[in-house]
């Protein structure tokens, strides 16, 4: 039987759970968070966690615990593929994440479709 692979993302703290906020936008930020959209869009299991509204999450799991115990927070992002530490530091490359779901790195480009509402008061 085909196993469906996992991917975690454990991420800095920051002020939402993309980081894809404020006056200056980390490019890196917006393009991880395109891709995990796309990989959910897919029904992929790809989870983000953000140390400041999942501290739990980093706590709970050994292999971060432990990073975070050796390198401190400096360390992050993590991501764990089945459990295991395949970065540390650096986001995934789109071409790591196609390669890992077996998709075309391409896919992971879809934009989240976001509806802004126009208040015309």
């Amino acid at each position: 039987m085909f196993q469906m692979k996992k991917v975690e993302i454990f991420d800095p703290a920051m002020c939402c759970s993309t980081g894809v906020c404020g006056p200056s936008v980390d490019p890196e930020l917006t393009r991880i968070a395109s891709a995990v959209y796309s990989l959910e869009q897919k029904k992929f299991d790809v989870i983000r966690y953000n140390l400041a509204n999942d501290p739990g999450a980093f706590t709970d799991n050994k292999e971060v615990n432990q990073v975070l115990h050796e390198k401190g927070a400096d360390a992050l992002p993590v991501t764990l593929l089945d459990n295991v530490v395949m970065k540390v530091g650096h986001y995934p490359t789109n071409e790591e994440l196609a390669e890992w779901f077996n998709v075309k790195s391409d896919e992971l480009e879809q934009k989240p479709k976001v509806v802004v509402p126009i208040d015309f008061d």
